[in-house]
């Protein structure tokens, strides 16, 4: 039996299963590779078609079409073609938004691993590699932390230092170095990403495009130098795109976050400094705080020395973030519910004046805005 045409694009037999009403229907199943502008591509069996998502931009962020999504699009011949839904998504990677209004961005869908992508030619910032870890458990992917431009450290004892301090602030995640110039630790990667789609994450200038070029075996993206004068990186990638990788595995590529806010990501937080929360289960009280309070195992574990005092700190620092997103969400959830509520109200007492009146008083016109 061939194999389906989207198989080199994650296609399974569970995906042909939610999609069968829609193929009841005459849509065509496929997954978004790129979207750009109200439009996005879509890889299908009859090849890559560009349609329109016009039918599925709501009000909720967290269902705009993103790159990795599937889709039940309009037969080939529709014009113009539309992206009539989405699939529901089995995991999805989010971020906070800059935006005063507690929204989420969902960066990646249906992904698999999240590979964070940290380079070793800038010095390595462990809170920075936590706060990435955190959105990637949280997402429902397994992460993977790749050690970058690992041959510009060719120093073995410098080196297993480096590793050794990633591996501390990643419990529980294969930690990898890697260099897209050499190709040091790609087949390893490589066989890793072979079980399903990834998402490649991680500031400008951390080598994201060498090494999704070198993974795909083909030049997808431009690669760019890092800045001299401040050793940063240019802005390489501009959107999402979703690449086939010869070993088995599809890629997403993203552009450079110079910020990455959580965004309900307290399971992910806690996946991170899972031994402290192993430690905390021994403290006295159970909404212990790890500062002041007596018989706090936490503490004592970092009065011993058993555990690095700068590791509860990041700890502290993201579960407070965490709380400050969760806390505006709310607020604005709220809000939305009661101009939800007063708008039904205003058309309710409306339309109780056409009945009773025969037309709207001015008292209900008022209402309504």
């Amino acid at each position: 039996m061939p194999a389906h045409p989207l198989a080199p694009y994650g296609w399974d037999e569970e995906w042909a299963e939610v999609f069968a009403p829609y193929g009841a229907e005459g849509l065509v199943l496929g997954r978004v590779v790129r979207v750009d502008r109200g439009q996005c591509d879509l890889a299908t069996a009859e090849g890559t078609v560009r349609a329109d998502t016009a039918f599925v931009v709501p009000r909720d962020p967290m269902k705009v079409v993103c790159t990795g999504d599937w889709a039940a699009v309009d037969p080939a011949g529709a014009d113009p073609r539309y992206v009539r839904t989405l699939l529901p998504r089995r995991t999805a990677f989010l971020r906070s938004t800059s935006s005063k209004r507690s929204e989420a961005q969902v960066l990646a869908a249906n992904v698999d691993f999240a590979v964070v992508a940290i380079s070793l030619a800038d010095e390595l910032e462990l809170s920075r590699v936590e706060r990435f870890l955190a959105l990637g458990w949280e997402s429902g992917a397994t992460p993977v932390l790749v050690l970058t431009k690992a041959d510009l450290v060719p120093d073995p004892e410098t080196r297993a230092h480096l590793l050794a301090d990633a591996a501390s602030a990643a419990p529980g995640v294969e930690v990898l170095a890697v260099s897209g110039d050499t190709g040091e630790g790609v087949p390893e990667l490589r066989q890793v990403l072979a079980g399903g789609t990834s998402v490649l994450l991680g500031r400008s200038g951390a080598g994201k495009s060498t090494l999704a070029n070198v993974l795909a075996e083909a030049p997808h993206m431009r690669v760019q130098a890092v800045r001299d004068q401040d050793g940063k990186g240019r802005h390489t990638t501009t959107t999402r795109n979703l690449v086939p990788l010869p070993a088995g595995g599809v890629l997403i590529d993203t552009p450079g976050l110079r910020g990455v806010g959580l965004w309900d990501a307290g399971h992910g937080v806690g996946q991170v400094f899972a031994e402290i929360e192993e430690y905390a289960t021994g403290c006295r009280f159970l909404d212990c705080a790890h500062e002041s309070e007596p018989g706090c195992a936490v503490r004592e574990a970092v009065e011993s020395g058993a555990l690095p005092q700068r590791r509860l700190d990041s700890y502290r620092k993201l579960q407070r973030e965490n709380t400050r997103i969760e806390a505006k969400a709310d607020a604005f959830l709220r809000a939305a519910q009661r101009r939800e509520w007063k708008m039904r109200g205003a058309e309710g007492r409306a339309a109780m004046d056409l009945k009773r009146y025969g037309a709207v008083p001015e008292r209900g016109r008022k209402g309504r805005r």
